[in-house]
């Protein structure tokens, strides 16, 4: 097969020269510093003040160089993305053996996302601009692979329903941080401002404009808890995948 030429080669990450290149070390002075230090510096910045505080020359600075050292260990913002994104994949303990029983498995598995994505709240916006797959992030997938295992689904299948509920719990997340950063930004707490919202729908469902929502807030509130609404969304959708196997073995 030729080489493709230049019209067919195609901007983005090259997952190969990304992760697959072993090429020797440069001859001369040993590097002063290393792509996982580069990358750790990254994300330190990441965590503290958003993925949009990352930049070349932020991170440069972060370590003592100038940014034009920094191509010389990272060539581009897109390849240092993706080594955040799997350095941070991997910043969470090893997943336990699965027990059989997929869909506590999986329910243990978003629970383990959520907290991981809380530890790197830049971690939902990023991973839709993924466009590999790291070593992290395929031990990752692997173990999620085996956790479906006992569901019976399709290789595809399985994949998607994976993607499904990291998408859940990215989403989620996002909420949860977007909440808190506004409660912050308002003086006050997120619950206080869960409360005050549910008092302003109740004012709101006292007019007759809205009979099926004053139909909906009369019932007893549910009291304002993060791990527990967490908990009861996950279950319709780990519910959901249940029922749609059952259906389909039907």
């Amino acid at each position: 097969m030729a080489s493709p030429g230049p019209a067919d080669r195609v901007g983005g990450v090259d997952p190969e020269a990304l992760w697959l290149d072993r090429r020797q070390p440069r001859r001369g002075r040993p590097p002063a510093h290393s792509r996982a230090e580069i990358t750790a510096a990254a994300v330190m910045i990441a965590d503290t003040d958003g993925l949009a505080a990352v930049t070349m020359r932020s991170v440069a600075a972060a370590i003592g160089v100038g940014v034009m050292s920094l191509y010389s260990y990272v060539p581009d913002k897109d390849t240092l993305l993706e080594l955040m994104i799997d350095h941070a994949i991997g910043d969470q303990p090893a997943p336990p053996t699965p027990t059989g029983v997929w869909t506590e498995d999986l329910r243990t598995l978003a629970r383990g996302q959520r907290d991981l994505m809380h530890r790197h709240p830049w971690l939902p916006a990023a991973l839709p601009e993924r466009q590999t797959l790291g070593p992290n992030t395929l031990a990752f997938t692997e173990h999620a692979l085996a956790v479906l295992e006992p569901a019976g689904l399709g290789g595809q299948d399985a994949l998607e329903a994976f993607s499904l509920v990291t998408g859940f719990v990215a989403g989620h997340v996002a909420y949860e941080v977007a909440r808190s950063r506004a409660a912050a930004r308002a003086g006050r707490s997120a619950r206080e401002l869960a409360q005050a919202q549910e008092r302003y729908l109740h004012a709101v469902a006292e007019s007759p404009n809205h009979p099926r929502l004053s139909r909906v807030l009369a019932e007893p509130a549910r009291p304002v808890d993060a791990d527990a609404t967490f908990d009861r969304l996950l279950a319709h959708l780990v519910d959901g995948l249940a029922a749609a196997r059952g259906t389909a073995r039907g």
